[in-house]
C-alpha cells in the first residue's frame, strides 16, 4: 500500500485515524493520574508520553486540543500543577483502555474501572497502585502546537520502580513486569526484551562489524 497526501486525505475518517495513529509503531501505554481542586480523582490512558531530558529529568505529554472541551486531565494538571504517569501492564489493559471514556467530572475513573488510587506522602495527585512504574510530576510549562494540541512539560519529582527490574547501570527491563504498549488507538501489545547493546562511540564502532572502511 502506497499512499500520498491526497490518498490519505480521501480515506474515510475512521480508517485515516487508525492508519495515522498506527504508522509510528508501538507507543507507551500510560495512565495519567490527577486530582481536581475539589478532590475528585481522575485517571485516563495516554500513548503520548515522551522523554525530554535526564538532567534535569523532564517528560512531555501531548494533550488534545482544548478549544471545544477541556479534558479533566488537562484541567486538573493546569489548576493543581501535579500529575502522575503510571505504566500499564498486561494484567489491566482492559481497565486502562476503558478510562478513555468521557465521563462527568464528578465521577472518578478509578472507581468506575476498579483501579486503586494510591497517595504517596504529600504528593497531590494519585498514583495507580496496580502499576509497577509510577512517576510523579510537577507542571513546568505547556506549549501550543500547530494542530491545536498542547505539549505538557513536567519535572520528574519522584519515581517508584520494582527493584528486581533495574540493573546495575539503571536500565529497566520492561518485560519483567509485563509492560504493555499501544498501537493505534485500541490495540495493545506485550513487550519482550530482544537484546541490549553498548553506547556507540568511535571505539565501539571501530570494533564492530559496522566499522567504517576507506573507499
Amino acid at each position: 500500500m502506497l499512499l500520498d497526501k491526497n490518498d490519505i486525505s480521501e480515506l474515510n475518517k475512521i480508517k485515516r485515524l487508525n492508519v495515522i495513529n498506527s504508522i509510528t509503531g508501538v507507543k507507551p501505554a500510560n495512565l495519567i493520574g490527577t486530582r481536581s481542586k475539589d478532590g475528585v480523582d481522575n485517571v485516563a490512558i495516554f500513548s503520548s508520553v515522551v522523554h525530554l531530558g535526564s538532567q534535569p529529568p523532564q517528560l512531555g505529554l501531548i494533550c488534545r486540543p482544548t478549544h471545544s472541551r477541556k479534558s479533566d486531565t488537562y484541567t486538573n494538571i493546569t489548576e493543581t500543577q501535579y500529575y502522575t504517569i503510571n505504566q500499564v501492564s498486561t494484567s489491566f489493559v482492559k481497565q486502562a483502555h476503558f478510562t478513555s471514556a468521557k465521563t462527568d467530572s464528578n465521577i472518578s475513573e478509578f472507581d468506575l474501572m476498579k483501579l486503586s488510587p494510591e497517595i504517596m506522602g504529600a504528593f497531590h495527585a494519585p498514583f495507580v497502585k496496580e502499576s509497577s512504574v509510577k512517576i510523579g510530576l510537577k507542571l513546568l510549562d505547556e506549549i501550543l502546537l500547530p494542530n491545536g494540541c498542547r505539549l505538557i512539560i513536567g519535572s520528574v519529582e519522584m519515581v517508584e520502580l520494582p527493584d528486581a527490574s533495574v540493573d546495575s547501570i539503571g536500565q529497566i527491563d520492561l518485560s519483567s513486569y509485563n509492560c504493555a504498549g499501544i498501537s493505534g488507538l485500541d490495540s495493545y501489545y506485550s513487550l519482550q526484551k530482544i537484546d541490549s547493546f553498548p553506547y556507540v562511540n568511535q571505539d565501539v564502532l571501530e570494533q564492530s562489524e559496522f566499522k567504517p572502511t576507506d573507499k
